[in-house]
């Protein structure tokens, strides 16, 4: 993953120095439609063009957070009122498949909408999970918007500011990054696994009822 994540980073940083906001606004969008580029990453080298006094980054903060809630509102609403046609698409089939999809049914009927706020640490699921919520029409865009915009506000700010401190040394702020992302897999992990006791805990009342 490390050697990946420098790859993308040495594409990203150029485009990004050469066309700034627009660059990095416009590449947030097309990771929420699940295209495979790190989200992280891209935000961190946002950041890092801040640092190297290519752009502000409390402007790059502001941009990241639209980047994210447009890319993902986007990918909801085409859920909500497209999602049929959407899915007949042999070319969104590809990133959407059926088993996500059913994956993402049965996490929203195992957690509800905690569902939406784990996605948005987890690039593979992000878009199905966004995609499928608004197909189904089980889930109302304030809860969407709230539960995607309190976890945007947590990771945002970290890779972004992550990538601005650490512009004059890529080999510490690469090993943040990705202790980071090691820490976050640990504790979604455990917040997963309390989930689903709680999940198991309700069925087995449920059940003695």
């Amino acid at each position: 993953m490390q050697n990946r994540d420098m790859e993308v980073f040495n594409a990203l940083l150029p485009i990004f120095t050469e066309y700034g906001y627009f660059a990095v606004f416009t590449m947030l969008l097309v990771c929420g439609f699940g295209v495979p580029v790190p989200e992280d990453v891209t935000l961190v080298t946002g950041g890092v063009i801040a640092g190297l006094g290519y752009a502000d980054v409390h402007t790059m903060f502001a941009v990241g957070m639209a980047g994210v809630l447009i890319g993902d509102g986007m990918v909801f609403s085409i859920g909500r009122f497209q999602g049929e046609r959407v899915m007949a698409l042999q070319s969104v089939r590809r990133i959407i498949t059926a088993e996500r999809y059913q994956s993402a049914q049965d996490a929203f009927h195992k957690y509800g909408r905690w569902v939406m706020f784990v996605a948005r640490f987890l690039p593979g699921l992000r878009t199905p999970v966004f995609f499928s919520a608004g197909m189904s029409r089980r889930v109302s865009f304030p809860t969407w918007f709230l539960m995607d915009g309190v976890a945007a506000a947590i990771s945002v700010p970290i890779w972004v500011y992550l990538g601005y401190f650490g512009a004059r040394n890529f080999d510490w702020m690469f090993t943040i990054l990705h202790r980071f992302q090691y820490g976050i897999f640990a504790l979604l992990g455990l917040g997963g696994g309390w989930l689903g006791w709680r999940w198991w805990c309700k069925r087995q009342i449920t059940s003695a009822e």
